[in-house]
């Protein structure tokens, strides 16, 4: 890979809520997906909106509450994904993390896994 290529990836953690509009109704925490059939996109919203509220005001760690909360598999890493490029990422997923500045947290994303706040690392 050259230095340019990888001058130009990001690194993001994140946290997803699942709901019913979501393209895969199951996650680690919710095989079945009874919780995430059961959750509207407003319900989603307002849960995350909750976590994003308590880790701005520093009553929780992003990481710890990725761990607990999150329903994407990156949960088990405290919601790191780790380094990625253009065209990796779902479109809004990705202009939403190269649109912040490093150690800066997004308002909710909406793409089809579900909903989304997402912490620039890198």
């Amino acid at each position: 890979m050259s230095a340019s290529a990888t001058a130009n990836q990001v690194r993001a953690s994140h946290i997803l809520i699942k709901h019913q509009g979501s393209r895969r109704k199951a996650s680690w925490k919710d095989p079945g997906g009874r919780v995430i059939m059961s959750t509207t996109r407003e319900s989603a919203v307002s849960q995350l909106q909750a976590l994003r509220d308590d880790i701005v005001s520093g009553k929780a760690k992003f990481e710890d509450l990725a761990s607990s909360f999150s329903d994407c598999s990156s949960a088990k890493r405290g919601g790191d994904l780790g380094p990625f490029g253009r065209g990796q990422m779902q479109k809004p997923f990705e202009e939403a993390t190269y649109a912040l500045k490093v150690g800066e947290i997004s308002d909710i994303v909406d793409t089809d896994s579900g909903v989304h706040i997402i912490l620039r690392t890198g």
